[in-house]
């Protein structure tokens, strides 16, 4: 009998990370595996060494699949990827080309993107990582803009981590590459990632009443439930 997989997040972020937070990424892959998933919360407060004997560097997400527990999203992913063919191919040459591009998205694009979009946000627009980030935007409006999908020919978790990364919305907003902005919209109207994100926010959402509540019993301020639309 299959274990039903459990993805751990935080309860709990403030509106800007809402969409973005990691665990969306899992989510993402599960709906498009058709594999069933629960969600964990994990206390925002004290987030950062509240579940160390679980993640050694206070973060999220973590998949648990039965006795097997993992953290860091890329890692995660690629466990869902050996359950089903539909996120990696089983051929060799199939395979290979989506592992060499997750590993590109976390490896080559990532880690220049993430701390370019760090540094933005801190006030410094024309930080020393703008032409390197550049430069990795350019190799890969050139390469979408010759393949649909990158790897095996079709839809792949390579493509799935590589929307994501790419679609930060400084990321995208910064510079014109319509071959890349074709792709992300495109991976991001999948139904799969549409409710994904939809399930993200609606749980984050959910916690903001009895975070307000929370905090007008310590204020003793009385703090009205947020409103509610069809």
């Amino acid at each position: 009998m299959a274990t039903e997989l459990i993805i751990s997040t935080l309860d709990w972020v403030p509106q800007g990370p809402r969409g973005f937070v990691r665990d969306l990424r899992l989510r993402w892959a599960a709906e498009e595996a058709g594999l069933a998933y629960t969600i964990a919360a994990i206390p925002f407060d004290g987030r950062e060494t509240n579940h160390l004997d679980r993640q050694p560097f206070g973060q999220v997400p973590i998949l648990t699949d039965g006795d097997v527990a993992m953290f860091e999203s890329g890692a995660g992913l690629l466990h869902l990827a050996r359950k089903c063919e539909a996120l990696m191919p089983r051929d060799a040459i199939g395979e290979s080309e989506t592992l060499q591009w997750v590993v590109a998205a976390l490896n080559s694009i990532e880690m220049v993107s993430v701390p370019w979009w760090f540094l933005k946000m801190s006030g410094d627009p024309d930080n020393g990582l703008t032409d390197w980030l550049d430069g990795r935007l350019a190799h890969m409006e050139r390469v979408l803009g010759e393949r649909e999908w990158l790897a095996a020919g079709r839809f792949t978790v390579a493509d799935l981590l590589m929307a994501d990364v790419l679609r930060i919305p400084d990321v995208r907003e910064h510079g014109d590459r319509p071959a890349t902005e074709a792709y992300v919209k495109r991976l991001t109207n999948r139904p799969a990632f549409k409710k994904a994100h939809a399930d993200q926010m609606t749980h984050f959402a959910a916690a903001d009443e009895a975070r307000g509540r929370r905090s007008g019993e310590k204020s003793g301020v009385a703090i009205n439930p947020p409103l509610r639309t069809s």
